[in-house]
């Protein structure tokens, strides 16, 4: 089968933006990837948005706004795509998905957000449209509350893994001050991620304020082409194999610290790919709070179930360790605006493979890697396997 290639990318400064909705904030995204894909807005053959909204914005229809954007994209056809936190890679896949059955040649994925003009607690209560309402929509906390019971659970069968929780928060803290697209460039130290006090409360026990990802503007976008295309184009990021798996989306009705939709599909991607974890220079994977990331060790095989805490107190994932998870700062530091957010960790990725990544975030001699974003509580999971073609 003919695989599609990433042949360009733009990113917004991620944060709390000016731009006043979500038209504004595509605009910055949507020329420049155009451009550094060196691919004219005319010979887009499908649109592809991503965007949660679900009441962050009463502009709702946002699969026609890349055509508001520019006049030369109003007439091509587009779709918007959501699926929680997973929505940016939905959008993604489906224009993978366009340009391997053959449906066009050139395809332009958009993700974008606007979030922080509502008040925290509305945002919270908004987030909860990805939990199971019937059950699930009067947990405290909101988002933070569901994956503090999964800390808790995991908690009490393994231990309390608190000081693995702070150096992770603290890793990618660290790693987010040499993305200069990251919402919070600012360094955090263990000891400051591991202390409870009125700058980092207890969100949702035993999740504390840098255990959580931040409330984030921002877009990304990625235009994908046909091999043919991209043998014209000065880059090609290709995707050596990738997998989506889906799990219950009520947390009752499974184990849910096991995360198994994100062990299936980290096992799919990576048997697709015919490679290991030992073959991946760097993986970008989905740290809503950090008890997901620990989770994801184990699910993608750096640990046994009940171990990730020795992955990260090992050093495995730090930015000289033997695989660096989330040099760019992960969603816990670049920030995590729903929409943009699966976009996002592939353009992170496909700059390190390309060589295009902010000096100091690089990593040298990178030429593949593993990104894993989810939707929900590990409900909707998308893994890529990516690879430098040229």
């Amino acid at each position: 089968m003919t695989k599609a290639q990433i042949a360009g990318w733009a990113h917004s400064k991620f944060g709390k933006s000016e731009a006043p909705d979500v038209e504004s904030l595509m605009a910055e995204v949507i020329a420049p990837a155009l451009d550094h894909a060196s691919v004219p807005a005319t010979d887009v053959d499908g649109i592809f948005v991503g965007c949660f909204n679900n009441g962050f914005s009463p502009q709702d229809f946002t699969g026609a706004l890349p055509g508001m954007v520019a006049a030369e994209l109003a007439n091509v056809p587009a779709v918007r795509l959501e699926n929680a936190c997973a929505t940016g890679s939905a959008a993604l896949f489906a224009a993978l998905d366009f340009i391997e059955a053959g449906r066009g040649k050139v395809a332009l994925v958009v993700g974008a957000e606007k979030m922080t003009a509502l008040p925290t607690a509305q945002v919270g209560d908004i987030l909860l449209g990805a939990s199971y309402h019937r059950e699930e929509a009067d947990v405290a906390g909101g988002f933070a509350g569901l994956f503090g019971r999964i800390a808790q659970g995991y908690f009490q069968k393994y231990g309390d893994q608190s000081e693995a929780l702070a150096m992770i928060a603290s890793k990618n803290h660290v790693n987010g001050t040499h993305n200069p697209l990251a919402h919070m460039q600012k360094p955090f130290s263990v000891e400051q991620c591991n202390t409870v006090t009125d700058r980092n409360p207890y969100v949702a026990q035993p999740l504390r304020r840098t255990d959580c990802s931040l409330i984030s503007d921002g877009a990304a976008a990625l235009v994908v082409v046909h091999p043919d295309v991209a043998a014209d184009l000065e880059r090609a990021i290709g995707f050596r194999a990738r997998h989506h798996a889906n799990d219950v989306l009520a947390l009752s009705r499974r184990e849910p610290a096991a995360f198994d939709g994100a062990r299936r599909a980290w096992a799919g991607a990576l048997e697709g790919a015919a490679v290991t974890l030992d073959d991946l220079d760097l993986v970008e994977t989905h740290d809503c709070f950090t008890i997901a990331e620990l989770l994801e060790y184990e699910a993608m095989g750096l640990a046994a179930p009940g171990r990730g805490a020795d992955v990260i107190r090992e050093g495995i994932t730090a930015r000289d360790g033997k695989l660096p998870v989330n040099l760019s700062g992960g969603l816990k530091s670049k920030g995590h605006p729903i929409g943009a957010t699966g976009v996002s960790m592939h353009v992170m990725a496909a700059m390190q493979l390309a060589g295009e990544a902010p000096e100091g975030m690089q990593k040298s001699g990178a030429s593949m890697a593993g990104v894993f974003n989810m939707g929900g509580a590990a409900v909707a999971n998308y893994c890529s396997i990516l690879e430098r073609v040229k």
